[in-house]
């Protein structure tokens, strides 16, 4: 039976081939992620080791309760740390924040981290944090260094001058040095870095430290001189040895890189779950074809056990090869993740890839386990053929009966499914641990009874099919020869399109909401801010207001008072320009409250009204931050929204008892929109500093989520297409079987009169027929799912309404006709070059 399996295996290369092609996908997809994982978790723990590659000692000092600061070190417990026996050389770091520009005056790294720090050189002249690529270090407080990456991303050489912003005005310093850093590499972050006494002065305070490491003297006890520095260092200091810092990183690298690696295996499973329905197919009609050669088998004495382990046989032959080479085609799918997740600026680290040895036996193991489980069936449906039966030519589908059982099965699922989702969908965010279960049922049930939904469907395209003449006649009655076969061929389409569509419908519904939340509640042109969220200094709304460009401006400026017994933060707005620039949808009052009541009135949001229990009218005692009483009263209310205050009053008002006069955000609104030409004009307006950030209502409703939304959506469509393409070779594949099958029959349609043109036409239409079939069902059971999930995201989402994409699901079902008529390329041509004598003298 090995030796009939080997036979049917090498006489049936060409057919096989497509399957080995699904199951290859799959196994690849699947060694990728695992190899990917690997290379990500090796990477990380690289990179942070590369950062303790002489720390045998690290210290942090206790938070300043005083000061409501974290603490520092002095140079002077650097000096005593030297004194140590064992300690070879003390660093000590100082850590801030710096927004540099590039060389054309525009921001880098918006969104990513813009890190600055000290050189910190030891007697060698060398920071082995920082080594150098070219240049030299640091020497006074006009001078800077910069790491490879942000030198990459602004343009600069050693010798340029460098615009970079720390907490106030641009700041302009030679750049004298490149260094190799792996804190922001891949990020799309930046680093900077000055010589100590510079990074003290502008990042912390002089002669202090955020932190110190030790590096031992060779043969030196880490635990020794850990147990000696803590002696010395201010008691609740964080003191940790170099194996007990990696330790940390390397779980914190596996933790970070096994949480994306199970995402992404979910995705290895949907390709390999799609990948079985063609292997079922395949073997299906294989099996079929070599009825009477198995009815032979067993006239001759083969037993039922024989025939099955003769397919199984062959399943696992082709599990091995599919193996095989979805191992090395899984090596560069990891490499393609590797360079789209460094494109994209995730922050994933570069390193050599990892194969670990259990990739190998998962990639063997998964391609023979997945072949065999979907050839099971098959091959028990082959040796249950009665012999006599099947050499007579007399063996046909299984009874209507057994169909009934099926649907009734499948319709049962379906119901639970539904109300199982429904259920979850009511629940809110609770739902969110239940409706996978239901969901999968769902779709469960939609492939079982798929062979029942394929007649009605395919009977509904009749009227259109017919506009083709005999070839759309004849594609209808090919699509409905086989209901099982049509059914399982569409819902290899169905699995893929359902997840794009359900995952489709979630994110335009929440990005839109989001931008239309934005539009609404901002009708400012530009919200001007700090990059570091700090507060602006109010020079930077007096430059704007002199703008010619500005038609209307407004600061937001905050100030903490005291009302009753609760501390609250009141923010200041421009009573007259306000209207222009805000629209909050109020419960009661109006933004008309702010220019009346001799400027005592306040408006307040709906969650500050119920955390304080304030109601519209009441009067609130208030004491001012310079002591000053004063009354306010309640002027309206306005529902809560993160693109607005939580309260708002005349800064007219609120103005004469500030000390300081910082905003948290500058609104403007200008005579030319919020293109990117008025976004330079007002840049230049504000020296290009690199700290200020301007957004619209499309940048706010990013930054509120809508980017990290539309990033996600688009990775997770690069995921999904390798199920479609799995999906496409099995439409490929059964309708190459199903020329194959249909010979004789094409022989005689082609001795009758038959084009070889008409013949093409009748594959293409039997094609993109069940293409289209799975699509809707797809499509149909996504909405679904999309609905349901938008349901349990709308308690996190404000405004969440779910918004059918008509636009991408009409991409969708243009692209299912596309792939049917590119599936039927080779199997109609195939058909049109049959020899009509050669085809009517076959069985």
């Amino acid at each position: 039976m090995f030796r009939t399996a080997l036979r049917n295996v090498l006489a049936h290369k060409a057919r096989l081939l497509m399957t080995m092609l699904a199951v290859l996908l799959g196994v690849a997809f699947v060694v990728g992620t695992l190899v990917f994982t690997d290379t990500v978790g090796n990477a990380y723990k690289e990179r942070y080791l590369s950062t303790l590659r002489d720390v045998s000692v690290q210290a942090t000092p206790p938070f300043d309760e005083k000061s409501g600061e974290p603490g520092t070190f002095g140079e002077d417990m650097l000096g005593r740390l030297r004194r140590l026996p064992g300690v070879a050389s003390v660093t000590g770091s100082v850590e801030g924040f710096a927004a540099v520009a590039a060389k054309d005056g525009r921001p880098l790294g918006e969104g990513k981290v813009a890190m600055a720090g000290n050189y910190f050189p030891q007697p060698d002249g060398k920071d082995d944090r920082h080594p150098l690529t070219t240049g030299r270090a640091p020497s006074g407080p006009d001078e800077v260094l910069m790491d490879t990456s942000t030198a990459d991303q602004g343009g600069y050489q050693v010798g340029d001058t460098v615009r970079l912003a720390i907490d106030g005005p641009v700041l302009h310093r030679k750049l004298v040095g490149i260094v190799r850093t792996d804190d922001t590499s891949g990020s799309g972050g930046t680093s900077v870095f000055f010589d100590d006494a510079t990074a003290q002065k502008l990042l912390l305070r002089p002669g202090q430290y955020h932190g110190v490491s030790l590096d031992a003297e060779r043969g030196a006890s880490e635990q020794r001189l850990a147990a000696k520095a803590r002696d010395l260092l201010p008691e609740d200091s964080e003191i940790s040895t170099a194996a007990q810092l990696h330790a940390q990183q390397r779980a914190a690298a596996a933790e970070g890189a096994d949480g994306l690696g199970q995402v992404l295996l979910v995705f290895a499973a949907i390709a390999l779950f799609v990948g079985v329905f063609v292997i079922g197919n395949t073997f299906t009609m294989l099996v079929t074809q070599r009825s009477q050669e198995v009815a032979l088998l067993r006239a001759v004495g083969a037993e039922r056990r024989q025939v099955t382990r003769s397919v199984l046989i062959e399943a696992a032959l082709l599990g091995l090869c599919a193996g095989a080479a979805g191992f090395l085609l899984g090596i560069g799918v990891a490499l393609a993740m590797r360079q789209l997740f460094a494109s994209t600026g995730s922050g994933v680290p570069d390193g050599p890839l990892v194969v670990a040895p259990g990739t190998v036996l998962v990639s063997f193991g998964v391609g023979v386990v997945v072949t065999m489980l979907a050839a099971y069936l098959p091959a028990r449906r082959a040796a249950a053929v009665p012999p006599v039966a099947a050499m007579s030519a007399l063996h046909t589908p299984p009874p209507a009966r057994s169909l009934r059982r099926r649907n009734a099965i499948g319709a049962a699922l379906i119901v639970i499914g539904v109300l199982g989702v429904v259920f979850a969908a009511s629940s809110g965010e609770q739902g969110r641990t239940v409706v996978l279960f239901p969901s999968a049922l769902l779709l469960v049930g939609l492939i079982v009874v798929t062979p029942a939904l394929s007649g009605p469907a395919i009977a509904l395209a009749v009227p259109l099919l017919r506009r083709f003449g005999v070839p759309g006649t004849l594609a209808a009655r090919g699509a409905r020869r086989n209901p099982r076969r049509t059914a399982s061929t569409a819902s290899a389409l169905m699995i893929g399109l359902s997840m794009v569509t359900g995952l489709t419908v979630v994110a335009v519904s929440a990005t839109t909401s989001l931008h239309q939340r934005a539009e609404n509640a901002v009708t400012a042109d530009f919200e001007i801010s700090s990059r570091r969220g700090g507060s602006l200094p109010a020079s930077v709304h007096d430059t704007l207001a002199k703008s010619t460009a500005v038609t209307a401006s407004s600061p937001l400026r905050q100030s903490a008072v005291r009302i009753g017994g609760d501390e609250v933060n009141l923010t200041g707005v421009d009573a007259r320009s306000i209207g222009a620039l805000l629209d909050p949808g109020f419960a009661s009052g109006s933004l008309a409250a702010l220019g009346t009541g001799g400027g005592k009135n306040l408006l307040i949001d709906t969650s500050t009204a119920d955390l304080y229990g304030w109601t519209m009218g009441q009067r609130l005692p208030v004491v001012y931050r310079d002591g000053s009483r004063g009354t306010l009263r309640i002027g309206g209310i306005y529902r809560d929204d993160e693109f607005l205050p939580a309260t708002m009053m005349p800064l007219a008002t609120l103005q004469p008892h500030l000390k300081e006069f910082e905003d948290i955000s500058v609104l403007v609104h200008t005579e030319d929109g919020d293109g990117e030409t008025v976004r330079r004009s007002l840049r230049r307006a504000l020296d290009q500093n690199p700290l200020i950030r301007l957004r619209n209502t499309d940048d706010l409703a990013g930054s509120a989520g809508g980017g990290d939304i539309t990033l996600l959506l688009n990775m997770l469509y690069g995921l999904l297409a390798m199920a479609v393409v799995i999906a496409v070779l099995g439409v490929v594949n059964t309708l190459a079987m199903s020329v194959f099958e249909r010979t004789r029959e094409i022989g005689m349609l082609r001795a009758v009169g038959l084009q070889p043109e008409q013949t093409k036409r009748m594959i293409h239409l039997e094609s993109v027929l069940i293409s289209l079939f799975g699509a809707l069902l797809g499509i149909g059971a996504g909405l679904f799912l999309g609905w349901a999930a938008g349901r349990m995201a709308a308690d996190s989402i404000q405004g969440y309404e779910m918004v059918v994409p008509w636009g991408r699901i009409a991409v969708a079902l243009t692209g299912a006709a596309l792939v049917g008529v590119v599936a039927g390329l080779w199997p109609a041509r195939r058909a049109a070059r049959l020899n009509i004598l050669t085809a009517l003298k076959t069985d």
